[in-house]
């Protein structure tokens, strides 16, 4: 990156691939250490094969989890490079293609996880989709609120109520939320509405759920330099991307995933649920 933090223009076509970004994200491979946080366990994370799905899976297995991503068939590419880091870490990685638009789908792959895992520790709804191209709520068509609505809430649904049939006492499911949620973008209601929503979520399912040891929490990312980003955002907005929060640069998914490690463990997170947690670069979660 340049000294002024910006971006160099690029633009790619939705979900986008982790090699053609320029500069690659740094999902914490080089920089990720493990304590243990996590040995023994099982975890699903949706979307783990680029961004923030990736850091979080290599830090999982690094803190000695074993993990399943899943992930649309067409970034088999990125899947097949996070299984390599996760493997690398001395863990299994069991790779769920499919499109958790679709209701049997999204439910197999918490059934299929579990089943090839031997079991489910924690859940990660991590899969999501936005589109930033627009100036107008006019241009919001129902093919773009179908994708949105779809990928990010009724999967987080679908995924969450087939992996509760695995998940017991001690288990913890971690939504991933967003600034979003509490300054959206105009280009970017849609998409904001939804993470809302699942602050809203989060908070429900801590309540239902706490009775039987399981705890739910979310974690609200900032600007965070995934593929989704030049997939999405007009190139013009690429070149600034992040500069205005009080850091005054974007996040890079290595710097996200350790929040999620934080709440998985029960060393570190044992007596907290139904929170949402920032890792914005300074914007403000309130």
């Amino acid at each position: 990156m340049n000294q002024d933090n910006a971006f160099p223009a690029q633009q790619q076509e939705p979900p986008g691939t982790t090699g053609r970004m320029n500069p690659e994200p740094d999902h914490g491979e080089a920089s990720y250490v493990g304590s243990e946080k996590l040995v023994g366990y099982k975890t699903l994370v949706t979307g783990g094969d680029s961004g923030i799905g990736r850091a979080v899976a290599i830090a999982f297995a690094r803190e000695g989890a074993d993990v399943a991503i899943s992930y649309l068939p067409e970034e088999e590419l990125d899947a097949r490079a996070t299984q390599e880091l996760v493997q690398a870490a001395g863990r299994r990685c069991v790779l769920l293609p499919g499109d958790l638009r679709d209701e049997a789908t999204a439910r197999e792959v918490a059934h299929r996880a579990a089943g090839d895992l031997g079991g489910l520790d924690v859940l990660v709804n991590n899969a999501g989709y936005q589109m930033a191209r627009r100036e107008s709520v006019a241009e919001v068509t129902t093919a773009d609120l179908d994708r949105v609505l779809k990928t990010n809430l009724y999967a987080l649904f679908w995924v969450t109520q087939a992996a509760l049939d695995h998940l017991g006492e001690g288990s913890a499911i971690i939504n991933n939320s967003s600034i979003q949620a509490y300054q959206p973008s105009t280009s970017l209601l849609d998409y904001a509405a939804t993470k809302a929503a699942i602050n809203n979520i989060t908070v429900n399912l801590a309540a239902e759920l706490g009775p039987r040891g399981i705890r739910v929490n979310a974690v609200a990312p900032g600007p965070i330099w995934t593929p989704l980003q030049p997939a999405t955002q007009p190139e013009e907005k690429i070149t600034v991307f992040g500069t205005d929060t009080p850091l005054g640069r974007a996040g890079q998914p290595a710097e996200v995933a350790p929040a999620f490690v934080y709440l998985a463990s029960p060393v570190t997170a044992s007596y907290v649920s139904g929170t949402v947690l920032g890792v914005t670069g300074g914007k403000p979660v309130f």
